[in-house]
């Protein structure tokens, strides 16, 4: 069964140009993202200026992080045959590692330079990453990307789309209960990592019609499949993300090896 089939990627035409769904979600998860940035950071007393070039540096380095991990994890050959292929972006193809890795690392070092704390900005941009999550894949159906596996069940497909958009919409209601307990500088976003990438790895990864790295396992009836790149290289990115958790909860009590997050009502 395939309820999708006619939707149109194309939402509008502008003249020649062709306005895609796809463009229009992204760019409404980079407003909403940067909206919620720029508001926080005035709360907390730091400079608009800096807010609004963090978001800027932050979305364009994310981006282009994105797409060219993408492009190397999938078509290498672009860099050399088609040039013009890697910057099609409205067409779909960005790498969810990539992005944030190109907008941590040039977030980090804007920061850095302006002696800002980098925990707390961090910690700020996660609804952003999560409402961009569930927006994105919700993009990837108009795109009729991101498929899920063929099952027997009488669905026949895994709609792998809407279980990536509800992933976000999990980690954005965790991120506002949890906020509402006052964490430490930093856990917010190696927590939301951590859980991203189990709920993405467990969940999504497995039924996800994506090539498989490591033994090629599929359950064909269940419409399973083990293992993906992302569930590969997921164990140390979990470490690495739980090791920071632990820090961030440590260093939120001076220091203190005993202290744990307290997530009880008040």
């Amino acid at each position: 069964m395939n309820l999708l089939v006619d939707l149109n990627p194309i939402a509008f035409h502008l003249g020649p140009l062709a306005v895609r769904w796809y463009g229009i979600f992204m760019a409404l998860s980079f407003l909403v993202g940067s909206w919620y940035l720029y508001r926080e950071g005035l709360r907390r007393g730091l400079d608009e200026d800096f807010l609004l070039n963090l978001a800027i540096i932050v979305i364009i380095s994310g981006v282009i992080g994105a797409r060219l991990v993408f492009v190397l994890a999938n078509y290498p050959g672009w860099f050399l045959t088609d040039r013009l292929q890697i910057l099609k972006i409205y067409e779909g193809g960005l790498s969810w590692h990539g992005g944030l890795l190109g907008g941590f690392l040039a977030g980090w070092l804007y920061a850095r330079s302006k002696r800002v704390d980098v925990n707390q900005l961090a910690d700020m941009v996660i609804p952003g990453l999560a409402f961009g999550y569930f927006l994105v894949r919700i993009a990837n159906i108009f795109n009729q990307e991101v498929l899920g596996r063929p099952t027997d069940f009488w669905f026949g497909r895994w709609p792998a789309q809407l279980i990536g958009s509800a992933i976000g919409l999990i980690l954005l209601a965790r991120y506002f209960y949890v906020q509402s307990k006052n964490p430490p500088s930093g856990y917010q976003f190696w927590s939301f990592i951590f859980y991203h990438q189990i709920l993405r790895a467990v969940i999504e990864e497995s039924v996800r019609d994506n090539p498989l790295s490591v033994l090629g396992y599929v359950v064909p009836r269940w419409g399973l499949g083990f293992f993906t790149l992302t569930q590969v290289t997921t164990p140390p990115i979990l470490i690495l993300a739980y090791y920071f958790m632990w820090r961030s909860r440590r260093l939120g009590r001076g220091g203190q090896d005993s202290y744990r997050l307290d997530l009880t009502p008040r």
